[in-house]
């Protein structure tokens, strides 16, 4: 795609190296824009160049400061279509309202698709996103949505650990589905544990787990982690299992210094997880790997403007 004068990438503040990547897998330069945010905490976005009849992509990942980081992107989406572009697409490598996906007790907002609703006024015509925490959310849009899984960078690492003697772990039940892909690619058992989360407090309690483990090494996968609370609650019970080696692969990391000090203190041997969130807290510990997700996403937006299928990436 280098030189291709009919798109353009741009950064959100949130996503700037990320983007950087993206854009050198594809031998093209990020657009030029700025983002100013006053005193008052206002927020003011232009491009640097002209963008009228393009095709553009903003890079904005909705992660550790989800809401400056939502208004961001909104206001990028109306100053393309204000611009006179010839297509917006939103990558969101992380949906970080995704968790807000239901109406679970009553008084409280349906967050993801009052985001949706936003997202489509403010003038998107697509939307890319990795590991949604429910794919019914690609429902919650008129527009195309496409989900991208990490999963595929996940099994080709896994394999990488040349480990003879594994499971696969879902936490809860709600990972169980995306538990089996790996368990059908890399050929190993599955476990499953219980958990009960009683509040909003991101504690959650093991209350068992159903599969084998005595004696395996285990890999625990899930879509996010906060405040590593399920991933050291699970990695105690798998130890209490008979567990040796415990592994952990989540797509998105937004832990902070807390969480990851506790992390290195915990059951955990090693934690996987993605440039989805770019995360200081996560950089330079022996314990945490972060595997970028740049060419999955360059290999998206390069099928999307030559009008391809993306099945290939699933």
């Amino acid at each position: 795609m280098r030189d291709d004068p009919d798109i353009k990438i741009f950064a959100g503040c949130a996503s700037k190296l990320l983007t950087e990547k993206i854009c050198a897998a594809l031998h093209m330069e990020p657009g030029s824009n700025h983002c100013i945010r006053f005193s008052e905490g206002n927020i003011y976005v232009k491009f640097d160049e002209k963008v009228r009849g393009k095709d553009i992509y903003i890079v904005q990942t909705i992660g550790l400061d989800p809401n400056n980081e939502m208004m961001e992107l909104l206001f990028w989406l109306d100053a393309a279509k204000r611009s006179g572009v010839n297509s917006v697409t939103a990558i969101m490598p992380y949906f970080g309202y995704a968790k807000a996906d239901k109406k679970d007790e009553p008084r409280v907002s349906i967050r993801a698709r009052v985001c949706a609703d936003c997202m489509e006024a403010a003038g998107v015509d697509r939307v890319v996103t990795m590991d949604l925490h429910s794919a019914q959310i690609q429902g919650f849009f008129s527009k195309p949505v496409d989900h991208l899984y990490a999963s595929n960078i996940f099994v080709e690492n896994i394999r990488r650990q040349n480990l003879s003697h594994y499971s696969i772990v879902a936490p809860d039940e709600g990972c169980a589905k995306n538990a089996r892909y790996y368990t059908n690619r890399l050929n190993v058992p599955l476990v499953i544990g219980s958990k009960r989360r009683i509040d909003h407090s991101e504690t959650a309690e093991i209350t068992g787990l159903m599969g084998e483990i005595e004696g395996m090494d285990a890999i625990i996968v899930d879509d996010f982690t906060i405040s590593c609370g399920t991933l050291i609650e699970t990695a105690k019970a798998l130890k209490a299992g008979g567990a040796q080696k415990i592994y952990a692969y989540v797509s998105h990391g937004l832990l902070s210094k807390t969480s990851a000090d506790k992390l290195c203190e915990s059951p955990v041997d090693h934690l996987f997880t993605t440039d989805s969130v770019y995360n200081p807290a996560t950089l330079d510990r022996k314990n945490i790997t972060i595997l970028s997700v740049a060419g999955l996403f360059a290999r998206a937006i390069q099928i999307i403007h030559e009008k391809e299928s993306l099945s290939s990436l699933f």
